[in-house]
């Protein structure tokens, strides 16, 4: 979550600056606003196989991923940075890429990062108490 809290933080600081118009990036996005020469600032997904240009447009609002194998600890791509905590060990990939927005980037960051633990099902049934949160990859 840290990457999404130093978004926050960094948007934060902007604002009270009197900044509008920003899009900070620091591995999660924090978007204030929108471009300075209009619409929403267009966010490419990559899950490892497939770049997804523009693939979300975002406005006011946060975006964070996951990709369970996008850090991995062997050389085989097996032990992934996201621990199960329950277990302690590294937590099978379900998926390839988990993309949340949300109105902050810390809770983008925290959701996607537990969904890379979860089935749909019980992604879609966090989600309901979450409800400025959307799911926007999964895959």
């Amino acid at each position: 979550m840290a990457q999404g809290y130093i978004a926050d933080w960094v948007a934060d600081l902007l604002r009270a600056e009197g900044l509008t118009n920003v899009l900070v990036n620091t591995g999660e996005f924090r978007a204030l606003g929108a471009q300075p020469q209009g619409g929403a600032w267009p966010i490419s997904l990559d899950d490892g196989q497939t770049l997804h240009r523009d693939a979300v447009m975002l406005e006011n609002r946060a975006l964070a991923s996951s990709a369970p194998h996008g850090i991995t600890f062997d050389q085989a791509g097996m032990v992934s940075h996201i621990l199960n905590p329950l277990t302690g060990l590294p937590a099978p990939a379900r998926w390839k890429l988990i993309t949340v927005t949300a109105p902050r980037a810390a809770l983008a960051d925290a959701l996607s990062t537990a969904f890379c633990l979860m089935n749909g099902e019980q992604i879609e049934r966090t989600l309901f108490s979450f409800p400025q949160a959307r799911l926007a990859y999964l895959g």
